[in-house]
């Protein structure tokens, strides 16, 4: 199963997206949702609590 590079959660094979960056380094997404918080957004997933990777207190 792969993790969503920006909430954290699981995802099933043959949904998703997989965004590849110009220095290789390969993105997978969950949701549009998920790609445009961290892409076109630029928000870091720390600050947003319906992810797995937010931390409180910060």
């Amino acid at each position: 199963m792969p993790t969503c590079s920006f909430c954290g959660n699981n995802y099933g094979v043959g949904t998703g997206m997989t965004f590849v960056q110009k220095s290789g380094k390969i993105l997978r997404f969950c949701s549009a949702k998920c790609e445009k918080n961290m892409l076109k957004l630029g928000r870091k997933a720390r600050n947003l609590k319906w992810t797995k990777h937010y931390v409180k207190g910060e």
